[in-house]
């Protein structure tokens, strides 16, 4: 188990118990060209040009980038830079829909007979990115580096964020395919050992998943590990920590200690481009908190968000905010009227903070340092960050600082923690420090 860290209400029997239920095909889309970690897609279509859905209307510009697909048919209305849900703006392709819900039919292939590097280009041409929230194209993370070795792959089912259980539902409605999607993996990455990590608040999924476990395809070995609720128990590297034991290293990646991690969302994303040739045009995410009719919805790519509240009764106000994602490492934003993306976990209406007017000082208590799971000093750092010394910030290890909010969550003084280290890794990347 790693290091800090902490216990949260998880308020997740608001949605736990909503089966997945798929919103209505909307209107209009509006869909961003980057909406994923590395270079925009390059639009392949016009203003005026008829699209269906699963047509590709963005090109992946270099390794480290993304396809794009439209997610309904219909017509190309133009081609402009709209808002995204993290506040920077997209050159996006905003599609009016025909009515005839046209979509191109999938290839079946059977995955056993395709080598790495063609359930790779599969993937890559799906436009699979990690659904956790980070956005990664998962062919770069299926493509093991040079000098690299992949000993296992570890499938977080965690969802350790409260009000999020779309992940949840996932996996309980699709276990079989998530399975297939772990298997595929494997293979991919010639893996022999792989591990499924599910915190103890879904322990009642666990007999399904050992099921599907039992009746797998082929001889890789799959593990279930239940875990203990703890934020950030999520995320990849503690999820890694807890499951093997090893520790990434400082500025490493999961590869550098022979593991990688997939969400279970883009593990049967996976299984569906390989499988039925279906490329990503939609995700589930849950709707939660202070609204009428918490949901876990199927939702397409370029949905707007106002709609999606409209529907379940959410009702933004005095004392009230809009969050995307889960209430610990989500964006808190101004307005609904910007689209679902791949990285759209939650929609989220919570009641505002009393936050103190100005920025108060630390009062050295040390809880930030006892909860802090990558083991800095957030007390330091943030006095530097304020004083705008970017070297001794790196210099503790800002770098290694994963947001995950626990120093905010603790702090007495209710300092702005998340918001001091996400600008000191911005200047010391502009400074090249």
């Amino acid at each position: 188990m790693f290091k800090g860290g902490v216990k949260l209400l998880d308020f997740k029997e608001l949605s736990k118990s909503e089966e997945i239920e798929e919103f209505k095909y909307p209107e209009k889309v509006i869909i961003p060209l980057s909406q994923h970690t590395g270079a925009p897609a390059k639009p392949t279509v016009k203003k005026g040009d008829t699209v269906v859905e699963g047509q590709i209307i963005g090109e992946a510009e270099g390794f480290i980038s993304s396809f794009v697909h439209s997610s309904i048919s219909g017509k190309v209305v133009s081609i402009e830079n709209y808002p995204l849900p993290n506040g920077r703006k997209s050159l996006s392709v905003v599609i009016e829909s025909d009515g005839k819900n046209e979509k191109i039919e999938g290839e079946k292939k059977d995955w056993v007979s395709l080598t790495s590097q063609e359930i790779i280009e599969i993937v890559k041409k799906a436009g699979i990115v990690g659904l956790g929230g980070a956005a990664f194209p998962t062919h770069v993370k299926m493509s093991i580096p040079p000098g690299k070795k992949a000993e296992f792959v570890i499938l977080n089912g965690c969802e350790c964020e409260p009000f999020l259980t779309a992940d949840y539902r996932v996996l309980k409605e699709n276990t079989e395919e998530i399975i297939e999607g772990l298997e595929i993996i494997s293979k991919t990455t010639s893996v022999k050992k792989s591990y499924i990590g599910i915190e103890s608040n879904k322990i009642d999924i666990a007999e399904k998943i050992e099921r599907a476990i039992e009746n797998k395809k082929t001889e890789i070995d799959i593990e279930l590990k239940i875990l203990p609720e703890k934020y950030p128990q999520g995320s990849e590297k503690h999820l890694i920590k807890s499951i093997t034991g090893r520790e990434v290293p400082s500025e490493g990646l999961p590869i550098d200690v022979g593991c990688i991690v997939f969400n279970v969302q883009t593990t049967l994303s996976i299984k569906r481009a390989v499988c039925d040739g279906i490329p990503l045009t939609e995700r589930v995410l849950t709707v939660s908190g202070l609204v009428e009719n918490p949901k876990n919805l199927k939702v397409r790519i370029g949905t707007s968000i106002s709609e999606i509240l409209k529907y379940c009764g959410g009702k933004l106000g005095d004392g009230k905010k809009l969050v995307i994602g889960g209430p610990m490492m989500g964006i808190n934003i101004p307005s609904p009227d910007v689209p679902v993306i791949k990285s759209t976990t939650g929609i989220l209406i919570l009641p505002e903070e009393n936050l103190p007017e100005t920025i108060q000082p630390c009062i050295k208590c040390g809880k930030c340092v006892e909860v802090c799971p990558m083991n800095l000093v957030p007390a330091f750092i943030s006095k530097y960050a304020e004083s705008e010394n970017w070297e001794m910030c790196k210099n503790l290890n800002v770098l290694d600082c994963i947001e995950c909010g626990c120093c905010s969550y603790v702090c007495p003084a209710k300092r702005p923690l998340v918001e001091f280290f996400k600008w000191a890794k911005a200047e010391i990347k502009k400074r090249k420090i």
